[in-house]
């Protein structure tokens, strides 16, 4: 297997209303373009960047989802197999904000607890503001989610949303890491049995030793050292 062969894919969905600013949020990180021009998205959009996150290089893949109703059906099935999470609003926009629950709960039902982030756009509309900055905080301290404050239209934290989720991912592949160093060492100091360890492959992906195990004894154990962050390219 050839170094280039393995990269870190993060699949991020970005949800919240319809009129927050998520497709323009993914145009100006993606594109560097801002349109003041709205458009309903209808179902889902793609995007896609590569950024440097603590020496590594990521690949970020986002979502842009639809944030009416109508479309609940549609969208839900791209949230599956999401590494990672906006939760959009807008401060202008005070049913935005309250509707923020009930989208990490439609995520959550699809991808169960991914790395997530609450983002409250369009700061530069001061004198439009619709949401206390107390409340804010509060409610990303109750979902557990940092509060990110940007302006899309003037460019203003938006790197910060994507740098902040791809280093939140880098953390857990590093934990996953640690964790399966732990039960290889555990495995290993017992008797060797093809039974339970069948092979093992040392590789080396974008500056960082990926340790793959095949092991045999549960499936339950296949699935946990499974990185779903790692994707192969033939």
């Amino acid at each position: 297997m050839r170094e280039e062969e393995l990269e870190i894919s993060l699949k991020v969905v970005i949800v919240g209303n319809g009129a927050v600013g998520k497709s323009s949020m993914i145009q100006r990180f993606c594109k560097g373009t801002y349109t003041r021009d709205y458009k309903k998205t209808i179902g889902v959009d793609f995007l896609e960047r590569e950024i440097e996150v603590d020496g590594e290089d990521v690949r970020l893949m986002l979502w842009d989802t639809a944030g009416q109703e109508e479309f609940d059906a549609i969208t839900a099935a791209y949230y599956r197999g999401a590494h990672a999470c906006v939760l959009a609003y807008s401060a202008t926009d005070r049913d935005s904000f309250d509707a923020i629950p009930s989208w990490k709960l439609k995520v959550e039902n699809e991808c169960g607890e991914i790395p997530t982030v609450l983002v409250q756009n369009k700061i530069d509309l001061v004198d439009q503001c619709q949401i206390d900055p107390n409340e804010a905080e509060r409610l990303g301290r109750a979902l557990g989610c940092k509060l990110l404050r940007t302006s899309v239209k003037e460019d203003v934290g938006v790197m910060s949303v994507f740098r902040h989720l791809a280093s939140r991912c880098l953390i857990e592949i590093r934990r996953c890491e640690d964790d399966f160093q732990d039960d290889l060492r555990l495995y290993s100091s017992g008797p060797r049995s093809p039974s339970v360890i069948s092979e093992c492959i040392l590789t080396h992906a974008t500056n960082m030793y990926i340790q793959i195990i095949i092991i045999q004894i549960s499936s339950d154990i296949q699935r946990k050292y499974k990185c779903p962050y790692i994707t192969r390219h033939e």
